[in-house]
């Protein structure tokens, strides 16, 4: 439980690898080259039925990712604890994240029968995942990044720690973090993520402290700086991340969507806890109403220079 809260951060170095800036200097190409065909896994399908056309990286078509964060086990898939969309628009320079709460109740595509969506990475993989999402946000999903939760709290220490600005006084995890600017290194990050019980704003103020570890992590991985880590970086990377992304579909993006990282927006998805009975047992769903759904998806067809028309919905 408690390493899906670093789920957030490999996000960001993700974002800055595939989108950051002057990351394919010539010195450094062939071993991106490399750790891209390592971590290239191609799905059981060619497109989105969500996506009218095939995306165009010279026109700078917005598109977006699906971002599994898995607690993989010997001789077992595993589940996806985490789950983020992100969606990315070169054209108005944002990139829009959304994290799934894992114990959202909705219809698994391709069991036919509503279940937490994080299962339907244990039932059909990534394909079932994405699959899933697409039908829950009515949104298509354009590629996927899957990521080993062990490799975390490295990714912050290989591009040197993060910088972040404190806003309140506590205690987390046998470290003191004082208002003000403070440097945190892996541990002290995880740390610093997690407390929640001291904050009178509760999972917001999380939430907060988590996007503040984004942002440093985005400014570090993006400095000159990060370079001299950079072979770290890769190892990390090619080690604990699986995706449908060719190397040459990372250049593409690198080259033509690199201006999106300007902005992170975050958004939470609002819902409430239920006890659902199956006929033998009360389990927990996390209940995501109708219309709280309509908004976020409106809002990511939109993100995503989508008619509402263009994509044909099942709900």
């Amino acid at each position: 439980m408690l390493k899906k809260k670093w789920f957030i951060i490999l996000v960001s170095i993700l974002s800055v690898s595939v989108i950051g800036v002057g990351i394919f200097a010539f010195s450094v190409y062939k071993s991106l080259e490399n750790t891209a065909a390592s971590m290239h896994t191609p799905l059981n399908r060619t497109s989105s039925e969500k996506r009218p056309t095939d995306i165009d990286f010279k026109k700078k078509d917005p598109l977006s990712f699906l971002i599994l964060g898995v607690d993989e086990r010997p001789g077992d898939r595993g589940r996806s604890d985490s789950m983020i969309v992100l969606t990315v628009n070169p054209n108005n320079k944002s990139m829009q994240m959304v994290s799934i709460p894992r114990d959202t109740r909705t219809e698994i595509i391709g069991k036919g029968f509503e279940d937490k969506i994080n299962h339907a990475y244990a039932f059909g993989g990534p394909e079932m995942s994405i699959a899933t999402v697409e039908n829950f946000l009515d949104i298509p999903i354009d590629y996927f990044l899957q990521v080993n939760m062990e490799s975390f709290k490295d990714i912050v220490d290989a591009v040197g720690g993060v910088t972040v600005d404190n806003d309140l006084d506590f205690s987390s995890g046998g470290y003191n973090f004082t208002k003000g600017m403070i440097d945190l290194n892996g541990k002290k990050a995880l740390a610093y993520s997690r407390m929640r019980y001291e904050d009178p704003r509760g999972d917001f103020g999380r939430q907060k402290r988590q996007r503040d570890i984004i942002q440093g992590v985005i400014t570090k991985g993006a400095s000159f700086s990060s370079i001299t880590k950079f072979d770290d970086i890769l190892q990390i990377l090619g080690n604990n991340v699986r995706t449908n992304l060719s190397f040459d579909d990372m250049v593409d993006i690198q080259s033509n969507y690199k201006e999106a990282r300007h902005k992170l927006d975050q958004h939470q998805i609002t819902g409430s806890g239920q006890m659902i009975s199956n006929g033998t047992q009360n389990i927990y769903y996390y209940i995501v109403p109708e219309e709280e759904r309509l908004k976020l998806s409106n809002q990511l067809k939109e993100h995503l220079a989508m008619d509402s028309d263009a994509v044909a919905s099942n709900h």
